[in-house]
């Protein structure tokens, strides 16, 4: 099928050159003249293992384009895979939602195209896309056939390729039995598995179909945020509990295990710690809450999540208060600046937020991050003198040590030779990723968070 995809970020990107590989002509589509450009040679502007792969094997049938002219004609599928940010009040920045809808609009000339919302939208997003498209086409003097679909994503940043060739499930949504079919017709290799799946990602043994969750355009959309709401809620619960495990002496890792073995819990995303970061989680549960404000409903849960979620952050100050006693004029290293690892997010990444209150109190910050400093240069300039080209040079002359994002290699650092290099041999592991035992044979000083 011709598939058009406007926007080449984390979502965008992945979207495009997985449905490239498993067959389609794809043309993604970015106003960012000089992104396109390094998309054409090869250069790729996000960090995603094994996204340079996966395109170098599907770029016979993938095409870069800044010009809607190039991909809209003809497309059967168009995605919207465009951000929309926070604004002040929790609800989404939908500006460039309208921009590509509108300039879409202007395009269209298939006997029938689908647009689809690939971007997380607010409810009620997809009637308003059509009635941008219609509008746009109307000054245009057009009149083509087109439905407006939701078809969320559900990518792990850092496992993105493998989340969208062999996914949980694949949610669609639309008021037209026609543009259900179409969009099942797009995703049959991967609902069927018949692509001959890559090497450096291979489809896990027995893994031979995937659920199809066919509904209405309304329901699809609330299912992403009802996803994502639930597995934030998810996370705050155990810090909570994590919280009240630390006052009474129980052991907060002990207690996820026992709660994750019931099959009607499970064991993911009941790891204790500095909780999440990342694009989806804070905005989706801000646009949530901000909706259900809309129709008169609260979202107490969800609030209680944010709620628990950001005070983990001045909790990480106030353990390194009960270690040091004064941190004013104190030396604090912090490793890692992704909100997780395997990415160059910095999107609401916590890490950052702890560097500015740090700072705010009169710390002196070193930081560093295996993949994500030139991005911190180029999106948090004003903090770049904070950056060190090694974890070494962060922590020489530490008085504390912030593990920020559980990296493999600060797991693998040589944490004797670097007790030579600290003031004083504290470490905040806030992802308890570090071998606590290994760690105090050497002499350090192991908190955790919560």
């Amino acid at each position: 099928m011709k598939v058009a995809v406007i926007g080449t970020g984390y979502v965008g990107l992945t979207t495009g050159v997985c449905l490239a590989f498993v067959g389609h002509e794809v043309h993604c589509l970015d106003v960012n003249e000089s992104k396109v450009n390094a998309l054409r040679a090869g250069q790729i502007p996000i960090f995603e293992p094994q996204l340079e792969d996966l395109l170098d094997a599907a770029k016979g049938r993938l095409h870069f384009t800044s010009k809607y002219e190039d991909a809209i004609p003809d497309a059967e599928v168009i995605f919207i895979a465009v951000g929309t940010p926070s604004l002040p009040d929790g609800q989404p920045d939908l500006q460039y939602l309208r921009s590509a809808s509108e300039s879409l609009g202007k395009y269209l000339s298939a006997s029938f195209t689908v647009v689809v919302n690939k971007s997380t939208v607010p409810i009620g997003s997809g009637n308003w896309v059509g009635a941008l498209i219609r509008e746009s086409q109307k000054a245009a003097g057009l009149h083509t056939d087109f439905a407006v679909a939701s078809n969320p994503e559900f990518l792990r940043e850092g496992s993105a390729i493998f989340d969208s060739l062999y996914p949980d499930r694949i949610v669609i949504g639309a008021d037209q039995g026609k543009a259900l079919e179409t969009l099942y017709r797009l995703y049959r290799p991967v609902i069927d598995q018949t692509f001959p799946a890559p090497a450096f990602c291979p489809r896990r043994e027995g893994f031979s179909a995937v659920p199809l969750v066919s509904t209405d355009l309304a329901s699809a959309e609330l299912i992403k945020y009802a996803a994502n709401a639930f597995l934030a809620t998810k996370i705050s619960f155990i810090n909570e509990i994590g919280l009240l495990a630390g006052r009474v002496g129980a052991d907060i890792q002990h207690i996820a295990r026992g709660m994750g073995l019931d099959s009607r819990i499970g064991n993911r995303f009941l790891s204790a710690g500095l909780g999440w970061g990342g694009s989806c989680f804070a905005k989706d549960t801000a646009a949530l809450s901000a909706t259900a404000k809309e129709y008169g409903l609260g979202m107490g849960i969800v609030e209680a999540a944010r709620q628990v979620n950001f005070a983990m952050r001045e909790k990480v100050i106030e353990r390194l208060l009960d270690i040091l006693k004064i941190i004013k004029g104190r030396n604090i290293a912090v490793l890692g600046l992704a909100f997780k690892p395997n990415t160059d997010d910095l999107r609401d990444a916590p890490a950052i937020d702890i560097i500015r209150r740090l700072q705010s109190r009169g710390v002196i910050v070193h930081a560093h991050d295996p993949i994500a400093m030139e991005r911190f240069r180029i999106e948090h300039p004003d903090l770049a003198s904070v950056l060190c080209d090694t974890a070494e040079e962060a922590m020489r002359e530490s008085d504390a040590v912030v593990l920020a994002t559980e990296w493999n290699e600060y797991r693998e650092l040589d944490w004797a030779m670097l007790g030579d290099v600290v003031r004083q041999k504290n470490v905040l592991d806030t992802r308890w990723t570090l071998d606590a035992d290994s760690l105090r044979r050497v002499g350090w000083n192991l908190i955790r968070l919560p």
